[in-house]
């Protein structure tokens, strides 16, 4: 066979792949999410098998099904606590009177609208500066960002019944026989290579179980300060919670998120207060600012370099270019997987491509 021939025969080898994972899409998913669950609970089945009563140890079925059921509690606890907070907090947000307040800051605006028109800064609208404010805080204070990203997340969990049983059937295996998704990896690859990609698969599966539990402890570590900040602050407990609750889980994006949470944390928090003297809301929202600076440099310091530099063995820098890159091609999904994505390849890199001297630059770390 030329190499004409093999070229086309591997093209359309890639063109069919990307075709059967583009419709058997659910069960990829399925089987990454699995994937990924299983790196968290690999750990956990790790601690069990050192469990030991004399010559008795837990079989690996159970340890597999003890992990599993610990990590589904955990879940499972984590929305029957803050469901019920979110949905009574929208609901306190939905009877704020948008209009009123807008009349409280009928001054300032007048000033601002008066800025805007002395500048041509407005352009052909016409739409005033009152009208423009009032429409986009009734937008923000009906928290429909929040609402719906909740309701969502409750409408998967609560639906999609097959996707819950797939995944943990999935689950359930690869925690029980360790190597099982090396040995699915193993069975598509040339067998000439199957030395060297086990050892690549291994380190795939210590540098991932890694990223994913920090990650955990992060936003678990977010939602904790913030509460406890705003809580300080005086805005009260569920309040608070709803607020770390929403800027943990937009921590995720990174380096943008942290902002939007923010961003959308101090407004929750005025809306929250909205009845409040002009001068104590002021007050309340440069508190609130002072929070989420302080949990950003807490993040900055101690939670990124542990979850991003030492889990994955890579500079800031290095991240840094990674994650714009990205997001400039896959948006916001871009940046949440990029670094696992880039993790994977750097591992498969230093296996496969290590006689390149930026590979070896890459990788001096893995």
């Amino acid at each position: 066979m030329n190499s004409t021939s093999r070229y086309i025969l591997i093209a359309l080898g890639v063109l069919l792949t990307g075709f059967l994972l583009w419709y058997f899409s659910n069960i990829v998913i399925y089987i990454v999410v699995s994937a990924v669950l299983s790196l968290i609970g690999a750990p956990i089945v790790d601690l069990l098998g050192k469990i030991q009563y004399r010559n008795f140890k837990l079989p690996s079925w159970l340890k597999a099904l003890m992990s599993l059921a610990l990590i589904y509690t955990l879940f499972i606890g984590f929305f029957r606590i803050f469901i019920p907070i979110v949905a009574q907090e929208a609901n306190e947000l939905s009877t704020i009177d948008v209009n009123s307040f807008v009349a409280r800051l009928e001054q300032p605006i007048s000033r601002i609208e008066g800025v805007y028109e002395d500048f041509e800064l407005w352009g052909n609208s016409q739409q005033s500066f009152n009208e423009y404010i009032t429409e986009k805080l009734s937008k923000v204070l009906n928290v429909s960002i929040i609402t719906n990203l909740f309701s969502s997340i409750a409408s998967t969990l609560g639906d999609v019944f097959i996707a819950i049983f797939s995944i943990s059937f999935i689950s359930f295996f690869f925690l029980k026989d360790r190597g099982s998704l090396v040995e699915i990896v193993i069975l598509l690859a040339p067998e000439k290579h199957e030395k060297t990609l086990r050892h690549a698969m291994g380190s795939i599966r210590q540098l991932l179980s890694r990223y994913f539990i920090g990650i955990a402890l992060q936003l678990s570590g977010i939602l904790i300060l913030v509460t406890l900040g705003m809580t300080i602050v005086g805005l009260g407990f569920t309040k608070s919670v709803l607020i770390g609750l929403t800027a943990a889980i937009l921590n995720v994006v990174p380096y943008l998120g942290p902002l939007i949470g923010s961003a959308l944390g101090i407004i929750l928090g005025i809306a929250f207060n909205i009845n409040m003297e002009m001068l104590d809301l002021a007050e309340l929202a440069g508190y609130m600012l002072i929070v989420f600076l302080s949990v950003q440099v807490i993040d900055n310091i101690l939670f990124q370099p542990v979850i991003f530099s030492t889990s994955v063995n890579a500079h800031p820098l290095e991240i840094f270019l990674v994650i714009m890159i990205a997001g400039s091609v896959g948006g916001v999904t871009g940046m949440i997987i990029a670094i696992p994505t880039y993790t994977i390849i750097r591992v498969l890199a230093r296996e496969f491509l290590s006689k390149f001297r930026l590979v070896k630059k890459l990788t001096e770390k893995l």
